[in-house]
């Protein structure tokens, strides 16, 4: 009676069918997630990965370094004006005494603050824009001409006008702080949302033809479902290293107004607020100028380097090749 042998990849199940199994010899590959390829692709980026290091120590110090840093940012000491730096003062003082190290860690915590929240604001009307306009199609045609009225428009003078319009009343609302805050995060997200928008709607016009999409729709799927479940997850890549490059603009144009007068008062040291400051004395003390210049310099340098590397990693033609 001839028997059948059945093959080291198959085995018989109770009721004798045959089931395929792995081979103990053989390795089982280890499945990875799409975050885990990207990060993989991320860390590949020199430079993306030396931006992340120095971004996490600019926010770091901001954050954490006036709490461990002793000297106080606004005590005022007449003796010790516009000195250079030295031990008791790493990074010198300014024209009233006041420690430049302290102040420029103060103002990081307010320059970032500013930085992330107008990104949020930008990228929340961008993005919104941009996915109403890529699907549905009689919104197309208002929403893009808004966006394009909105990129003719000259910023600089729009930013000054608003502020120039809007400071005292806010101011007297809801205080120095908090309402020149509010009108610096708002007139900044405000004006820098047009990209994201005109990005997201062109990845959009291209994922709702996609098979899934279709599918989607042919078994009734609503359109909020479509947008939530297949729309918004695919065009996640424009977005988030259009957050990354916001932070920078954002940052840069803070500081623009701040230099040039219209920003936080003086007792918020922004570090355009302390460029603004030390302008005048940049021939008794040049480091005034050196210390928040270089930490703008750094923190859009290293956040358009985090940016180059979020674009490649989210590059699926990249990742295969990985």
């Amino acid at each position: 009676m001839a028997t059948t042998q059945t093959p080291a990849s198959e085995r018989l199940d109770s009721q004798g069918n045959v089931v395929d199994v792995v081979d103990a010899g053989e390795p089982i590959a280890k499945h990875r997630s799409l975050w885990a390829d990207v990060w993989r692709q991320f860390r590949r980026h020199k430079g993306a990965m030396v931006g992340l290091v120095l971004l996490t120590i600019i926010v770091v110090a901001s954050y954490i370094g006036p709490f461990i840093y002793p000297p106080d940012p606004f005590e005022q000491d007449l003796t010790i004006t516009n000195q250079s730096p030295s031990w008791s003062h790493p990074a010198g003082t300014d024209n009233l005494g006041r420690d430049v190290l302290a102040r420029v860690l103060v103002g990081g915590r307010i320059s970032l603050s500013v930085g992330f929240a107008a990104m949020l604001t930008g990228l929340f009307v961008g993005t919104a824009v941009g996915v109403f306009a890529g699907f549905f199609r009689r919104l197309d045609g208002p929403l893009m001409r808004v966006t394009d009225l909105f990129i003719s428009l000259p910023l600089l003078p729009l930013l000054l006008v608003i502020i120039t319009l809007f400071r005292e009343p806010l101011k007297d609302t809801f205080g120095p702080s908090l309402g020149i805050f509010l009108l610096v995060v708002f007139v900044i997200g405000i004006t820098g949302w047009m990209q994201t928008a005109r990005v997201v709607r062109g990845d959009v016009l291209a994922v709702k033809e996609k098979e899934f999409v279709l599918a989607a729709r042919s078994v009734g799927t609503r359109q909020a479902g479509i947008l939530g479940r297949h729309i918004l997850p695919n065009v996640l890549s424009p977005v988030i290293v259009a957050a990354s490059l916001g932070v920078a603009g954002a940052i840069i144009t803070e500081s623009a107004l701040s230099f040039l007068g219209l920003g936080f008062p003086a007792d918020f040291p922004t570090w355009g607020r302390l460029l603004f400051d030390a302008k005048d004395y940049i021939n008794i003390n040049a480091w005034r100028v050196i210390w928040p210049g270089a930490m703008i310099s750094l923190t859009v340098m290293s956040v358009n380097f985090i940016g180059d590397g979020l674009r490649d990693a989210l590059d699926p033609k990249l990742r295969s090749k990985g």
